[in-house]
C-alpha cells in the first residue's frame, strides 16, 4: 500500500526547524539528508499512524509544526535512539521527538504514562505503582525467605536492601513486586549463582522512569538524581538498569 503524501500548507514560522538545525552534528547540513529511510527500517514504531522517522523528520524540516503537535505517532517513538545509530548524518531524532512532546500541555498528555510519571513521584521508591519503601522491603523479604525454605538448594540465595558496599546496585521493575513477585526470583538465582555482590536501595529501587518519557524535564532528572544518589550513598560501583 502507497504512503499517503505529505500535504503542504500555506507559509508558517516555524519552531522546530530550528530545533532540527540543532540536532545535526557539527558541520551537517539538512539538505544533505538523502531521505534514505535507514531511520525507518530499523524503528519498531513504523508504519503506526502512517508516520515513520524519516517523515516526521522531514515534516519538522517542511515547518509543518502543527501536524507534528497534533500527531500521535509522538507518543508512539520509544525513543530508543536505533535511527541516530543508523543514520549516516547522525541526527538525533528521539530529542527531536522530546521536544514536541514537551509542546503539548501537560495534561493532556497521555494519561497512562502521566499517571505513572506522577506516582513514582509521590514516595522515594521511585514506583510507578507508588509502592513505598518499607512494602518493597517486606516483599522482597517474604520472597526470599519462602524460596529458601522451597528451595534448598537456594537456601544462601540473597536479596540485600541498602547493603553497604556492594558492587553492583540494581534496580527493579516495579509491576512486579506489587503483582507478579516472583518474577523477581530468576535473577536473583543468578546473580547468586554468579557470586556477585548487589543490592536494591530503599530508596530510588524503581526501574522504569515515565517522567522521561513524559518529557517532563525536572520530575525525569528529579527520579534520576534519587537513584543515583542512593547508589552513591551506599558506595556501590555499578548501577545495573534491569528496565
Amino acid at each position: 500500500m502507497a504512503e499517503e503524501a505529505i500535504k503542504l500548507g500555506g507559509k508558517k514560522k516555524s519552531i522546530f526547524l530550528d530545533q532540527v538545525k540543532e540536532l545535526l552534528p557539527d558541520g551537517g547540513n539538512l539538505n544533505l539528508c538523502l531521505t534514505c529511510g535507514a531511520c525507518s527500517s530499523g524503528c519498531p514504531a513504523t508504519g503506526l499512524e502512517n508516520m515513520d522517522p524519516r517523515k516526521y523528520l522531514r515534516m519538522a524540516a517542511l515547518g509543518m509544526d502543527e501536524e507534528l503537535k497534533s500527531s500521535l505517532w509522538t507518543w508512539m517513538c520509544t525513543m530508543c535512539q536505533r535511527c541516530v545509530y543508523v543514520c549516516p548524518m547522525k541526527i538525533d531524532i528521539p530529542q527531536l521527538v522530546f521536544n514536541v512532546r514537551a509542546s503539548w500541555p501537560r495534561e493532556d498528555r497521555p494519561k497512562g504514562i502521566l499517571g505513572s510519571c506522577d506516582m513514582a513521584l509521590r514516595n522515594d521508591s521511585g514506583s510507578a505503582m507508588g509502592t513505598p519503601p518499607e512494602d518493597f522491603r517486606f516483599v522482597v523479604e517474604d520472597v526470599l525467605e519462602e524460596y529458601q525454605e522451597a528451595q534448598p538448594e537456594f537456601k544462601d540465595m540473597e536479596a540485600p536492601i541498602d547493603k553497604q558496599g556492594a558492587e553492583f546496585f540494581l534496580n527493579q521493575n516495579s509491576r512486579e513486586p506489587v503483582t507478579e513477585p516472583d518474577e523477581m526470583v530468576p535473577l536473583w538465582k543468578i546473580l547468586n549463582l554468579v557470586g556477585a555482590n548487589w543490592t536494591y536501595g530503599s530508596k530510588g529501587w524503581g526501574g522504569e522512569n515515565y517522567c522521561l518519557f513524559l518529557a517532563d524535564n525536572e520530575a525525569w532528572e528529579h527520579l534520576t538524581r534519587l537513584t543515583a544518589k542512593q547508589a552513591d550513598d551506599l558506595g556501590c560501583k555499578t548501577y545495573l538498569n534491569t528496565e
